[in-house]
């Protein structure tokens, strides 16, 4: 199979009534819990090997995970092979011991091993997951996995319920000789698309996915997002993170898989810290005509953030999208359109309760295809390779009541202070440079701006106070600042909720 075969099956998919996969499983697998799921494991020594390199392990059907996906091995010449499931590949648990399922039972999903260190090949670690709807989960060697990708977004954020198209199968491409990526190519389906896709993937640190594919929209879609990222967040550096959030009791200082969204455009980069909280869901737009780049990045990289010795949220991944031809001189990219964010009230650190994606500004048409071309780079420890620009990036914001802090006669309520520390190779180092702050709010005011250097990390920090307005409007308020030298922007614009 060729990523043009897959191509003509889509657009032959489109061309028909959506057909949605069955979901029957044998009643001992439908009624399983979590637990029971959890103990099922692929054996090792049933994993078809990918090259020298690259191996394959399998997902079974079972507790959510109802749907059958179609695997084939791609042999380097010849026709695909087709994975077929029997249950002696599986260690079946307590729960099922003694039980077998029939061939036609299938797999749920896969993930790839890969031997990081080439002179042991059979030592391999898994770096890649594709498991449910058009989820799937990249992580850097030496981190732990956190947020997903995923193949689309139809719907996010709308009154009506969101539509999750399937990655029906895949195919996995056995590598050429001394390759150091791996190729999968994937078909998709949903009521309102179809698509073909094809993953070039390379592990390391960092891992890196090219990613190509063409979609074929059976209706209208009146919110289609590109290269969409899901993530957790529950509480970070100022709790929540929302003006009269709820907070939460617990040991540990934050709780997040990524702690904010940056957006990269030719005239800026944004970073806005996530929040949680809010009595309802709510989307933030971010234009970018045309966009660099995007991600959700996990900047805390200190265990005493976090506390968690399980989840070790220090080393979950970040991912940056960057899309082919994104150089603003090239007529490539995604076009125009804005990176939306979607944040849903949650005090459940299992829900993935954060969604950023591109949304192009023109309308997504019955019979009309799309085509996407994009990089994911996985993103630990910043600086980091993959992120373009060299401004200095927001490495810490708090808050506090600017009323205990800086006292005013007659006092008024509702004043926040806020500290912003940023940090980079190319911000001055000597104090007396004349470094300044440019400030905004969308509601009320940013008064008495200061900036000075921090010699204990070698950055810089903005005081601001906001003051809010007489009445404050039903939304959210944002506050935006970005440092200033000679004239011109040296870091990124940090935009938070006040």
């Amino acid at each position: 199979m060729t990523y043009e075969g897959v191509l003509a099956l889509a657009e032959r998919l489109a061309a028909a009534p959506h057909a949605p996969a069955p979901e029957d499983l044998p009643p001992s697998l439908a009624g399983i819990d979590y637990d029971a799921y959890r103990q099922i494991r692929f054996r090792k020594d049933a994993a078809p090997r990918l090259g020298k390199t690259f191996s394959v392990q399998l997902f079974h059907r079972g507790f959510l995970q109802r749907k059958r996906v179609d695997l084939f091995l791609q042999p380097r010449d010849g026709a695909p092979k087709r994975l077929g499931y029997a249950s002696g590949q599986f260690d079946l648990g307590p729960t099922l011991a003694g039980k077998s399922f029939p061939p036609e039972l299938g797999f749920a999903g896969f993930r790839l091993h890969h031997a990081f260190d080439k002179a042991r090949p059979d030592f391999q670690e898994e770096f890649l997951v594709f498991l449910g709807a058009s989820y799937f989960r990249l992580r850097g060697q030496s981190q732990e996995y956190g947020l997903s990708a995923r193949g689309i977004a139809v719907g996010t954020g709308l009154p009506a319920p969101e539509e999750f198209p399937d990655f029906t199968t895949h195919w996995l491409c056995e590598p050429d000789e001394g390759e150091k990526s791996v190729t999968i190519l994937s078909l998709l389906d949903g009521p309102s698309l179809s698509g073909a896709y094809r993953f070039v993937v390379t592990p390391g640190e960092p891992a890196r996915m090219a990613v190509t594919a063409s979609l074929f929209p059976r209706k209208p879609i009146e919110r289609l997002g590109l290269a969409p990222l899901t993530s957790m967040f529950l509480h970070g550096q100022n709790g929540p993170g929302i003006r009269d959030a709820v907070p939460f009791d617990d040991f540990r200082p934050e709780v997040h898989d990524s702690d904010g969204l940056v957006v990269e455009t030719p005239g800026e980069r944004l970073w806005r810290p996530l929040s949680n909280g809010r009595k309802a869901a709510q989307v933030s737009t971010f234009s970018a005509d045309p966009l660099r780049g995007f991600g959700l990045l996990q900047r805390q990289r200190d265990f005493s953030a976090y506390l968690d010795v399980q989840a070790r949220h220090e080393a979950r991944p970040g991912l940056f999208v960057e899309p082919a031809g994104s150089d603003p001189a090239a007529d490539a990219g995604f076009g125009a359109g804005a990176v939306q964010l979607f944040e849903i009230p949650s005090r459940e650190e299992w829900v993935d309760n954060i969604v950023a994606a591109f949304v192009r500004k023109e309308p997504v048409v019955a019979g009309k295809p799309l085509a996407l071309d994009y990089t994911l780079t996985t993103v630990g420890q910043e600086p980091a390779p993959g992120l373009p620009g060299d401004l200095a990036r927001v490495v810490q914001a708090r808050s506090a009541d600017a009323e205990r802090l800086r006292p005013v006669k007659p006092p008024q309520p509702g004043r926040r202070l806020f500290a912003v520390d940023f940090l980079g190779p190319h911000l001055p180092t000597n104090g007396d440079a004349a470094v300044s702050a440019s400030v905004s709010a969308s509601a009320g005011e940013m008064v008495e701006p200061i900036v000075e250097i921090v010699p204990q990390t070698g950055g810089w920090r903005l005081y601001v106070e906001w003051r809010p307005p007489a009445k404050l409007p039903a939304g959210d308020v944002v506050v935006r600042a970005h440092l200033v030298l000679d004239g011109r922007a040296v870091s990124e614009t940090w935009d938070a909720v006040a």
